[in-house]
């Protein structure tokens, strides 16, 4: 698949062939939606706990003697039912994070890089640099590029004032290539990609 290289001001700079196997699959959204939850339920914090009977601090002591008051028999304050008790089945602290075979996940990153380019979604720029750091001039190189809701990829370490520059623009993610995921891909309108960002991927799956 050929595309042509955009720079930031919008001018043509060559052509770039993309491999068929990263970029020309058929989508497959039952994989996307395994990939997609995968990622969700591992960055799910599962910090939410209430207190068990055996974690109320209250007395241990029976409420009042087993026979002759009339009513039901208990032993614990903390029991449940009792205001100040515990909570019965209540959520506790645990890891919502589940497994999925790495060549899956390999698999959806194509499958998601795919579909942006089946799609249309998917531009590359020659390089991503910003001479002054000024957030004014990259949102104006964005417009141009007709650019309001994207995941922009840089190579190995994304330049210092392009990432100063763009990181106060709304809907507008930048990434190293290390960092690149399918739910980031899939939530983005458009995926911006380097030059070096297309070689990065490349040699990964070669």
């Amino acid at each position: 698949m050929d595309i042509t290289i955009k720079s930031l001001n919008g001018d043509d700079a060559g052509k770039v062939t993309l491999a068929d196997e990263i970029f020309g699959l058929e989508p497959r959204e039952d994989i996307l939606q395994r990939m997609v939850r995968y990622q969700l339920a591992k960055r799910q914090q599962g910090s939410h706990q209430t207190l068990g009977r055996a974690e109320i601090a209250r007395t241990g002591a029976k409420l009042y003697k087993q026979k002759g008051t009339g009513r039901a028999r208990h032993g614990s304050a903390r029991a449940p039912q009792f205001r100040g008790g515990g909570k019965a089945h209540g959520p506790v602290s645990r890891s919502h994070a589940h497994d999925l075979p790495k060549k899956v996940r390999a698999l959806a990153l194509r499958h998601a890089l795919s579909a942006k380019a089946q799609s249309g979604g998917l531009i590359v720029v020659d390089e991503l640099t910003s001479a002054d750091g000024k957030t004014k001039a990259m949102i104006q190189q964005f417009a141009g590029l007709g650019l309001t809701n994207a995941l922009v990829i840089g190579g190995a370490e994304v330049e210092a004032n392009f990432a100063r520059s763009a990181r106060n623009i709304p809907h507008v993610d930048v990434l190293p290539v290390q960092g690149i995921n399918v739910y980031d891909i899939l939530r983005r309108q458009t995926l911006v990609l380097s030059k070096a960002a297309v070689e990065a991927l490349e040699e990964r799956f070669k």
